[in-house]
């Protein structure tokens, strides 16, 4: 016996629509192989957070506030277990589009909230409190997360969810990350 999926009605129906929309608009807007190739090799810099980690491990090692730098590459870090936590939680299966396959692998296949999305509001946020230039970071930001549904792997609400997700995290570890200690600050 299948599993009935429930009817959705009203302004939940719209807000699927809307998402499944933008989705499918990224997925067709923009596309050529070559771009398609250079934008899923940009998107692995965002996979298990390795590009914020990296910034935040050469910060930790070079950087002045060395233990705020630490600090921030750690909530990087949290940030990107609690969202696995919660993927596996919420358990929203990946998009499947047969006309419009995914142009990238994923380490799973479940979507809500956009790992790529949190960790990149966490590592651009935090990391310009310490003093790197907040454009480029937020940027880098925008364009991983945009390169989830541009690559098929994610619906924007996904983006959405990690971006608000990202942005309680930072906004709630600011104080801990910037508190300075024993001097080193």
């Amino acid at each position: 016996m299948s599993a009935s999926v429930p009817k959705r009605s009203g302004l939940l129906a719209r807000l699927c629509a809307l998402d499944l929309g933008l989705l499918r608009f990224a997925r067709r807007a923009g596309h050529a192989p070559a771009l398609e190739r250079a934008v899923s090799r940009f998107s692995r810099l965002g996979e298990h957070a390795a590009i914020w980690l990296a910034v935040g491990s050469v910060g930790g090692l070079v950087g002045s506030c060395r233990s705020a730098w630490r600090r921030a590459t750690a909530v990087v870090a949290f940030a990107y277990l609690l969202n696995t936590a919660i993927k596996f939680t919420v358990r929203r299966p990946r998009p499947n589009l047969p006309d419009l396959p995914p142009l990238t692998s994923t380490p799973s296949g479940l979507s809500f909230p956009s790992a790529h999305t949190t960790t990149a509001v966490v590592g651009s946020a935090l990391y310009a409190r310490l003093g790197l230039p907040a454009f480029p970071l937020r940027l880098l930001a925008a364009s991983l997360a945009y390169s989830r549904i541009y690559l098929g792997v994610h619906y924007p609400s996904d983006l959405v969810g990690g971006g608000v997700l990202g942005a309680l995290i930072a906004k709630v570890a600011r104080r801990w990350v910037e508190r300075p200690l024993n001097g080193d600050g």
